[in-house]
């Protein structure tokens, strides 16, 4: 029977869809003529059908929650799940915001809380559709600690490696405290890709722990069950239980033992609208309310599991053989008179040391790696931590002795104490390596400078080199640091194309979908 293989509403020109045709024609042995897409099916019943290309008009990190959850209502409720992520298929999760979704709605993922750039907002209404729908339930996915024999690491089965180094980058007087952070892949048979990012299962600050011990005025070695794992109190609470956000199930628990009818009447409210609770942590919500007391059995049934941080792999796995670095941020604040913590990043800086070992798998990247072709030119984007995959991707271009262009945009917020990596960067523009280096340290001088408003001083040359199919990376905070980038970007395909809005975003997203313009954003 004389079929088409591809339906007429595939998103391809004429010449393109005669070759496609042909090509799928060839493979499945029929003949390439134009037919309806049931006749090939027909004729074909071991292929899948193509389909048409799902629109997920929500997908979109610039709407607010309640725009994308309005623009998914009457969709299958995966689609709804979806619209509640962040839109940065930024990978954090484990999976992109689509196939998380999916994941929670069949019931392969129980854990609702890994959007992290979502954080409380997404959890929350994940766990309401979960509700609402009767889709499998919300216990987290158990989490294996220590040794598996196997060579097959991963989320549910991480690695135990040991660290090599945690070395600081910034001068001394920065405001900032960044860390080149190596760590050893043993025997694990451990391989990865640049792009990919490195899993780290945190651990909490023991400090805090005995804080909400003491405060409770609970025994630290008694014995407590979570992630069908038997430990002692401070063990759970300093390995297993998330003590950054308090849960809801945290509150309902707070709520039935509180003693006081003023305090449960303020938690009564607080399961309605937790927005008052936004930066508080575990510990500040049980010092809110001093009438309710939880043993230890039920404070830590009421507490959400640790989950992994995903860090930008800063290494290649062919200049540093058998290990894996990363360029680590620790973050510190005060609030009420009480030091909080990043828990990962000060976990790496502080309360791991040489030798010891942390828990670690790959996640592997989506389309966020050094072209194929090592000819093709690459302009990077990466202030701050956001430097790390550069560093990789460079080191990479070096090993594998690529020819194409390199050029970076880097900044910080002073040359003299924030220019991370600055010796590596100067040999390799010295080498060649690196074609061109800009930098931007905003504050050297009184009007603020970034790497946005270097790619605008260099808008000609960056529209030349992609008139010359390079290569568009950005690495770096998805709030502010990537829209600027963005918005310069199209500002500069729109000027120097000479277009109008609406072509230059044709041109960006053209990049996109050929893989040229690419971000790894968080």
């Amino acid at each position: 029977m004389a079929v088409s293989i591809l339906p007429e509403s595939a998103p391809f020109n004429e010449e393109q869809r005669a070759w496609l045709n042909g090509f799928f024609a060839g493979m499945l042995g029929v003949e390439n003529t134009a037919q309806d897409d049931a006749a090939a099916i027909a004729a074909a019943p071991d292929a899948d059908p193509p389909a048409d290309e799902e629109e997920f008009p929500w997908h979109d990190s610039a709407l607010d929650i309640n725009e994308r959850l309005k623009l998914a209502e009457g969709k299958p409720i995966e689609r709804r799940m979806m619209a509640a992520m962040a839109q940065l298929d930024c990978g954090a999760c484990g999976y992109v915001c689509k196939t998380y979704s999916e994941a929670i709605a069949s019931g392969e993922e129980k854990n609702l809380t890994l959007c992290a750039p979502g954080g409380r907002e997404t959890s929350k209404m994940l766990k309401k559709l979960v509700k609402e729908t009767g889709t499998p339930g919300s216990t987290p996915t158990p989490q294996t600690n220590g040794q598996v024999e196997s060579s097959e690491w991963s989320r549910t089965r991480p690695y135990s490696a040991k660290l090599l180094e945690s070395r600081p980058l910034n001068g001394q007087g920065s405001a900032k405290d960044t860390r080149h952070v190596a760590i050893d892949l043993g025997e694990s048979g451990i391989r990865y890709q640049v792009g990919d990012a490195l899993g780290v299962y945190p651990t909490n600050c023991g400090d805090l722990a005995n804080e909400i011990i003491a405060l409770l005025g609970l025994e630290p070695d008694g014995e407590v069950r979570k992630d069908n794992q038997t430990m002692s109190l401070r063990k759970a609470l300093c390995e297993v239980c998330c003590l950054k956000e308090p849960t809801e199930e945290l509150l309902e628990e707070l709520a039935k033992i509180a003693v006081d009818e003023s305090e449960r009447a303020k938690l009564a409210g607080l399961l309605d609208d937790d927005s008052e609770l936004a930066d508080c942590d575990v510990l500040d919500v049980l010092r809110m309310f001093p009438s309710a007391r939880p043993s230890a059995v039920a404070l830590v049934s009421a507490l959400g599991s640790l989950n992994p941080r995903l860090y930008s792999i800063a290494s290649s796995i062919k200049a540093t053989p058998g290990q894996v670095h990363l360029t680590v941020g620790k973050v510190t604040w005060t609030k009420q008179d009480r030091l909080r913590k990043g828990v990962a990043s000060t976990m790496l800086a502080d309360r791991i040391r040489q030798g010891e070992r942390l828990r670690v798998f790959i996640q592997r990247s989506h389309g966020f790696t050094v072209p194929a072709d090592p000819d093709a030119p690459m302009i990077m984007v990466g202030p701050g931590t956001g430097i790390a995959p550069f560093i990789a991707f460079l080191q990479e271009r070096q090993a594998s002795g690529a020819v194409g262009k390199n050029w970076l945009f880097f900044g910080d917020q002073h040359r003299d104490t924030d220019f991370l990596y600055e010796q590596q960067l100067n040999s390799y523009v010295d080498s060649g390596l690196l074609t061109r280096l800009d930098v931007a340290f905003s504050r050297d001088q009184e009007k603020k400078i970034y790497v946005q408003d270097r790619m605008r001083d260099h808008a000609a040359e960056i529209w030349n080199w992609l008139q010359s199919d390079s290569y568009f990376f950005v690495c770096g905070d998805a709030t502010r640091m990537a829209p600027d980038v963005d918005q310069a970007l199209h500002e500069i395909v729109a000027l120097q194309g000479n277009m109008d809005a609406a072509s230059a975003r044709d041109y960006i997203k053209q990049m996109s979908d050929q893989g040229r313009y690419a971000r790894d954003i968080y």
